[in-house]
C-alpha cells in the first residue's frame, strides 16, 4: 500500500494539471465548418481606426456580433440602423465589431463613413485577412458570439432590416449574462 500512494499522489497531480490546462468547450454542438470559424476567430487579431490591435477576447462578457460588411454593401449598410438599435436597446450586454474587409474600401473610406454615421459600433479594420479564413461565399457575413466567447452562430446574408433585428434580438435575450 505504501508503494501505492506515491503512484496515486502522482496520478491525482497529473490529472489536475491536465484538465487545468485545457480550454472549455464550446456548448453548442457545432458543424466542422463552425468549429473552423470559431478557432480563427479566437485567435483571430483586427485594428481599430486609431491603428491598436483588437480580439475578440476583450469583449467577453456580452454578445458580440462581427459583422463583415463594406461601404458598397447595400444589405450591409440597410441592417446598421437596426443593429444600432439593438445597442442602444441591450446596452453593454451587446457589442457590435464593424469588420470592414478592406476588399474594396480602405482605410480612409470607413473613416468617411464613420464620419458620416453616428452608429455606436467598434469599426475595425480586417488588416490581417481574417475574412478570408471565414467569410463563405461574400457579405454581409454575421458571426455572432456569446459572452464566454464561443460561437453561437455564422451566417451569411440578410433577411432585411426587421428580420435581422429580430434574429439579433432572440439571440441576445436566449445568450446575455442575466
Amino acid at each position: 500500500m505504501r508503494q501505492l500512494l506515491p503512484v496515486l499522489t502522482l496520478s491525482g497531480l497529473l490529472l489536475i494539471i491536465t484538465s487545468c490546462n485545457q480550454k472549455p468547450q464550446n456548448p453548442r454542438p457545432l458543424t466542422e465548418e463552425e468549429a473552423r470559424i470559431e478557432s480563427v476567430l479566437s485567435r483571430a487579431t483586427f485594428e481599430d481606426l486609431d491603428g491598436n490591435d483588437v480580439i475578440l477576447s476583450d469583449f467577453e462578457g456580452s454578445v458580440v456580433l462581427i459583422d463583415f460588411w463594406e461601404t458598397w454593401c447595400g444589405p450591409c449598410l440597410m441592417v446598421f440602423p437596426a443593429l444600432d438599435s439593438l445597442k442602444t436597446e441591450y446596452g453593454d450586454d451587446f457589442v457590435v465589431l464593424a469588420v470592414n474587409t478592406l476588399g474594396a474600401d480602405n482605410k480612409e473610406d470607413v473613416e468617411q463613413f464613420v464620419q458620416e454615421h453616428d452608429y455606436d459600433f467598434v469599426q475595425l479594420l480586417d488588416v490581417n485577412d481574417v475574412g478570408s479564413e471565414v467569410i463563405s461565399l461574400g457579405i454581409p457575413f454575421k458571426v455572432f458570439i456569446d459572452p464566454q466567447g464561443f460561437l453561437i452562430k455564422a451566417e451569411l446574408g440578410s433577411a432585411g432590416t426587421q428580420g435581422d433585428y429580430e434574429k439579433a434580438k432572440v439571440i441576445i435575450e436566449d445568450n446575455k449574462n442575466s
